[in-house]
């Protein structure tokens, strides 16, 4: 395994859209235990591919309830609505407040090939649509409400900065 650099700020790669995977192969598997690593070297609760200048359609979680890893991840259902704070490791030390589902059915492939699917509320469902979302070339930033004011983190990724 081995870190990463993370692609920050305005960087025209975190806008592209990424290629669906279709090779189910060691160098999926090396670049997913390389994600995890950095992901958790970061202090972040979710990491795109995109984010460390791969263009393919994969994605790490873990909001502490262990490492979910998405390949070719699709939403197929959500619900309801929450509003947070949003942090990025992409855009260091930038937080808002946005609007995402509360509950999202999320069916993607393991690093095998094998199709799996999730249920996730609150901070996972935040999670799984921040980090798919950077796989249409979309950042939280495009979608948020109201910027904050940045103070020390508190949770990995997802913060609750002060309102300006």
């Amino acid at each position: 395994m081995a870190l990463r650099k993370i692609v920050t700020g305005e960087d025209p790669v975190l806008r592209k859209t990424s290629r669906t995977v279709e090779n189910f192969d060691e160098k999926l598997g090396v670049l997913l235990d390389d994600m995890a690593e950095t992901m958790y070297k970061a202090e972040g609760v979710g990491l795109a591919a995109v984010q460390v200048g791969i263009l393919k359609r994969v994605v790490t979680i873990d909001v502490g309830d262990g490492l979910i890893e998405l390949v070719n991840p699709v939403i197929t259902e959500s619900s309801g609505t929450q509003e947070d704070s949003e942090g990025c490791l992409s855009f260091p030390n930038e937080f808002g407040i946005v609007e995402r589902p509360n509950q999202v059915t999320v069916k993607a492939f393991d690093r095998s090939g094998k199709p799996v699917e999730y249920h996730g509320t609150g901070l996972l469902a935040r999670a799984f649509c921040h980090e798919i979302d950077h796989l249409d070339g979309v950042v939280f930033k495009d979608k948020v409400k109201e910027m904050l004011e940045p103070e020390p983190p508190k949770k990995r990724l997802f913060v609750r900065p002060k309102r300006k």
